[in-house]
Parts: C-alpha cells; structure tokens; sequence
C-alpha cells in the first residue's frame, strides 16, 4: 500500500457525523469486488458500481448524524465518460462525511493471467481492443482518480483470500502491527531468487544437513534435521539478530507507507537450512503480534 501525501484532504468539520464513506476503485482484475465483500463482511453497506452522479446523495445519507454508518461503493471504468466527474464530486462531499479513496492496481502480467482464468472479458475489450491494449487504455483513464487517491494497494502478491484477510484487518483491528502483512518465504539460490522478495537473507553460511545421508531426503521441517541445524551457535544467533532486526525495521517502514513485506531467507536448494530458520522467524515475528504468513517456494522441487 502506498499513500499519497499529495493527495491528503482535510476531513469533515468538527462536529461531523463520525459515519464513513469508503470508494474503491482501480483497474479492472485488481480484486475491487474482494475488498468489498471483505468491507461488507465487518458491517460496511456496500454499492458495487453506484453511477458517479448518484454519490453525492449516497454520501448524504452515509453522513446523515442520525445514521452513524459506515458505507463502500465501487466505482470504475464501467462508469465511461461519468469517471471524470469523480474528482469534484469527492472534493464536494469530503465536507460533510469522512471518504476514503482507495485505489487497487495490479501489474500488467497478474492482471492479464487473473482475465484469462476467470474467462471474463475485460471492460474494455468490446472497442475491439486485446486485453493487454485495454488494459494499457484503462491505466490511462484511471490516472487522475489515482493521482487524487489516498492509498495504492499493489494486488499483484495476494491471492484472494489473503486480500480479503489484509483489508479485514485493516479496517478492523487498532495498533500499529495490524498495519503490515508479512510473508517469509523459504527458497533455493539453485531454482533462482525469488522476485518478489523485499529482503532476502542467505543462509548457506550455515553447515548443509544435504551432505549428511540420514537428512537427505528430509526436510528443515523434520524434527532431526531442524536439531541438526540448531545444534550450532550461529544458528540461534543469527535467529535472534534477524528477530531484532526486522521488529527494530517493521515500524519504520509501516511509517512509511508499507503494507506488505516479503522477507526470504535462502539456502542451496531450498530443504533443508532456510525452510528450518523461515519457519522460527516466522513463529518469532507471530509471536510479536505482527500477521505473518509461511510459504516454502522450493520444498517439492527435487534435491
């Protein structure tokens, strides 16, 4: 997630209705239904494609100080030429209720791949436009509303559950930990390094459990093996000074915006040393508070 500090907007008036009024939108694919089934499942009332010139009285009912209620609306490129409108009509209704203007994005390859699997066509593609060209096209039309966003959320990392987990947690849960999802991942250097990755940790210095028969064919998650590895000093230390580290870094970054972190941690092939140390400091850094998930890229490739 990205703020855009140019885009911040004062809020409503001292004495407004606390009520809130949450507008997604972005580009088509992105997961805008997801995160507004997600919003529907905490108590939003949610509009999916509301036409634009139809929110300011929506956004009249939401503030109405009787009401207290909190809302969600969709709007995007269905809308057409009525997009344009949406600027001036949130600088308008900013007044009277508290908006949120959230826009989702994905990369062009994510979004091209997620069309293809759902065999929906896109938007777009009815102007005789490949999905990629409309794709480029849509981008294009969605720029003044993303520039006038106060977050960016980047779908292209999450699978449809875990976005509908981080946009629960995010609306849901107070303290500075529910503001960042983490992922720690576990890879071999022999099938590549991972593209995704925010921070990447080697970990071969450690001794290699691969040359030892009886651990061959195990795995770090093999109770033998993950003794093997912890048998050394350095292995606890290097747990530990990789703990304080990255609690000392999430705060910082959370400041800065970030919503997500990918951290990797790599050995040879990817069995044995990093699925063993991604799998503690994946229970350290849950142990903390923070919301971290476990993934282990390479387990099932071959030794």
């Amino acid at each position: 997630m990205k703020p855009n500090p140019s885009a911040q907007q004062p809020g409503p008036p001292a004495g407004a209705s606390p009520s809130e009024l949450v507008i997604i939108t972005g580009m088509s694919g992105s997961g805008k239904a997801s995160v507004l089934r997600a919003l529907e499942d905490i108590g939003y009332y949610s509009v999916d494609n509301l036409p634009v010139e139809l929110i300011p009285k929506f956004a009249e009912l939401v503030g109405d100080a009787a009401s207290n209620r909190k809302a969600a609306l969709v709007v995007d490129v269905r809308e057409g030429e009525g997009l344009k409108q949406l600027p001036a009509i949130l600088s308008t209704i900013r007044r009277s209720v508290n908006v949120r203007l959230i826009f989702l994005e994905a990369d062009d390859e994510t979004l091209m791949r997620r069309f293809s699997e759902t065999r929906r066509p896109h938007p777009l593609v009815g102007d005789d436009l490949s999905i990629r060209e409309s794709i480029r096209r849509e981008r294009a039309m969605l720029e003044p509303v993303q520039v006038i966003s106060e977050l960016t959320i980047d779908t292209s990392k999450f699978n449809v559950h875990d976005l509908r987990d981080f946009i629960k947690q995010k609306f849901t849960v107070e303290g500075e930990e529910a503001r960042i999802l983490l992922y720690v991942m576990s890879f071999g250097f022999r099938h590549g390094l991972p593209p995704d990755c925010d921070l990447v940790f080697d970990v071969r210095f450690l001794p290699n459990p691969n040359y030892i028969p009886k651990f061959k064919k195990l795995t770090g998650r093999n109770p033998g093996v993950a003794r093997y590895i912890r048998s050394f000093p350095q292995t606890g230390e290097f747990i530990q000074r990789i703990t304080d580290l990255l609690v000392y870094l999430l705060p910082h970054y959370i400041r800065e915006g970030k919503s997500y972190l990918t951290i990797g941690f790599g050995c040879t092939g990817g069995h044995h040393r990093s699925v063993m140390i991604a799998d503690q400091i994946h229970k350290n850094l849950t142990g903390t508070g923070y919301h971290a998930k476990i993934s282990h890229r390479d387990l099932l490739k071959p030794v």
